[in-house]
């Protein structure tokens, strides 16, 4: 006999009705019947003998995980087979299920929970059939009202959500990671942020993996309420569940720990924004400023300390940081200032360091830039590549043929891409062409046909220099897989921020990218200047006699001065 609370470890808690629905639905005691659960087929402990049985359940599971409801999908037995494909397709898009998801489509993007109200309202007059996706919308359209109206006929997306909810547990429709996720919205939208977590504790109960989202309602509901403790506990589950916090969950622990007074807190998430986010938002910013003015920056830290242990912690680390503790006491000297171009501080002196990079990470980044370049291109055109680079490799300098041609020009320039060409043949050790990406349909047609870029395409060819990518690819993959197997400068003023450089993720690549990647500017007064990769690291700096260098992000540093915070000891060992 299945009960119920077999499948709710984690929601005992009295006073959320959502749990105490799920806790009351009634086991079957007929042995002949088969048991049912609104968890039904979902748990991975569940044991359900004999392979019918398995089957019958596997099929329940799809049904009600499916994202587009059954009816939606397949149209009616007796006109199905008298219907064309397209008419077929239109009798699909126009059943009651699908013009539903659209309107609530509609009211998501709007914003619009009165009348998903009214649609859910009128879905269930009429018998429809909810799905998951229904059910989702309908309550991510009520977890976006606003959580200070307290009244709920002024709120009443807060009240509805939540017997959505339970009405989804009734039909037997099983949940996902986003249908936790608006639940504990939700929650915290009533100010109930123990609620919302007990929600992803109840995810991870059901094997459902959660995401960053799902722990964003708990964590910034207890740092909002002041509950450091809470805060913490829950970024203890998220680093549990090998879930990643990005700068706002990092600055939300950071302000609850200074409002607590928590020093110890406040440098371990100053650590963490370093080797996580390296450059900091506005915001942050302003709050690692605020932190280092306060009375309980100026008490924390030690007034004797090993400096050999500091600079071990230092070696062993990479350089840039020690990670042994606030170092010094008393007040800090707190000043927005700049760097020089050599990396010394314009108020302290200081000269910030260059972090170096592991081999071995580098060999490892090539290896899944791959892996991830054959699955979005076609797997013979790319490996086919990377022969090609094996004969005719290394280069110094690898250039986006494209980007290039393009900087401050209306049109593509082969005149422009020449310079570029040129200047990198002039600096490099070798005085070797730099390898020219270019998209196949840059080098025929156009002016590409012109005598004068004719030339110029067959010297870069007839010197091995120049790559033409296949018709159908992305050169972005190509560009950058050459310059990080070769290991050489990258020539583009490509900020590199889109979908596809964010595959690669924020731990290796952006570290990779500030210390390979070169821009260029055109002016009429300086003609064409390089911006060479900068000699020291930018990144969040802690010196051995525990001095802080703090910088700040900007969308462009070549047209905007990038402020950094320094921050120094009054006294210092």
């Amino acid at each position: 006999m299945l009960r119920a609370t077999c499948f709710t470890p984690s929601l005992s808690r009295a006073c959320c009705p959502l749990f105490s629905l799920i806790l009351s639905i009634p086991s079957l005691h007929n042995t002949h019947q088969r048991s049912v659960s609104p968890f039904r087929g979902y748990h991975s402990s569940l044991s359900v003998k004999g392979t019918r049985d398995r089957r019958r359940i596997l099929v329940d599971h799809n049904r009600h995980m499916c994202t587009i409801p059954e009816a939606a999908k397949q149209p009616p037995a007796s006109t199905s087979e008298n219907l064309s494909r397209k008419a077929r397709k239109k009798a699909i898009q126009q059943s009651p299920e699908s013009m539903l998801k659209q309107k609530l489509d509609m009211c998501s993007r709007n914003g619009n929970v009165l009348e998903a109200l009214r649609l859910y309202d009128e879905a269930k007059r009429n018998g429809l059939q909810l799905s998951q996706y229904h059910y989702n919308v309908l309550l991510y359209v009520c977890s976006l009202t606003d959580g200070e109206t307290e009244s709920s006929s002024a709120n009443p997306g807060l009240s509805r959500g939540f017997d959505i909810f339970k009405q989804m547990i009734v039909d037997k429709v099983v949940p996902n990671e986003a249908t936790f996720t608006n639940g504990a919205r939700l929650a915290v939208a009533k100010d109930d942020p123990e609620m919302a977590f007990d929600m992803v504790k109840q995810m991870k109960a059901f094997g459902i993996q959660p995401r960053l989202r799902s722990y964003g309602p708990a964590l910034f509901g207890f740092c909002r309420k002041g509950d450091a403790d809470k805060a913490y506990e829950v970024d203890a589950h998220m680093i549990e569940s090998e879930v990643v916090p990005e700068e706002p969950e990092l600055t939300s622990l950071l302000k609850v720990s200074m409002d607590t007074k928590n020093a110890d807190k406040v440098y371990e998430t100053l650590q963490r924004l370093r080797d996580l986010v390296r450059q900091v938002s506005k915001p942050t910013f302003d709050a690692i400023e605020e932190w280092f003015k306060s009375e309980a920056a100026a008490k924390a830290g030690v007034e004797k300390w090993d400096v050999k242990k500091i600079r071990d912690g230092v070696v062993s680390g990479g350089g840039g940081w020690h990670g042994q503790g606030w170092l010094g006491t008393g007040k800090w000297n707190v000043t927005r200032t700049e760097m020089d171009e050599n990396g010394v501080c314009k108020c302290c002196k200081e000269k910030l360091v260059c972090i170096d990079i592991n081999p071995v990470e580098t060999e490892n980044f090539a290896a899944s830039l791959t892996r991830l370049a054959c699955q979005k291109e076609v797997k013979a055109s790319f490996n086919q590549f990377q022969e090609w680079l094996e004969r005719h490799g290394p280069f110094d300098a690898v250039i986006d043929g494209a980007n290039m041609g393009l900087v401050n020009q209306r049109k593509f320039s082969f005149f422009q891409l020449n310079n570029v060409v040129q200047r990198f043949q002039q600096i490099s050790p070798s005085k070797r062409l730099p390898l020219v990406i270019l998209h196949k349909s840059r080098v025929v047609g156009g002016p590409a046909t012109y005598p004068k870029n004719r030339a110029l395409l067959e010297k870069w060819k007839n010197a091995g220099a120049l790559y033409a990518t296949p018709p159908g690819s992305n050169d972005d993959w190509y560009w950058l897989y050459a310059a990080v197997s070769c290991k050489c400068l990258l020539v583009t003023n490509d900020e590199m921020r889109d979908h596809l450089f964010q595959l690669l993720g924020t731990s290796f690549f952006p570290r990779w990218k500030e210390k390979h990647q070169v821009r260029i500017s055109v002016s009429r007064e300086d003609g064409l200047k390089l911006h060479m990769p900068p000699t020291y690291s930018i990144i969040i700096q802690e010196s051995e006699d525990g001095r802080w260098h703090v910088p700040m992000s900007v969308e462009d540093d070549l047209q905007t001065s990038r402020q950094w915070l320094c921050a120094r000891r009054s006294k210092t060992h």
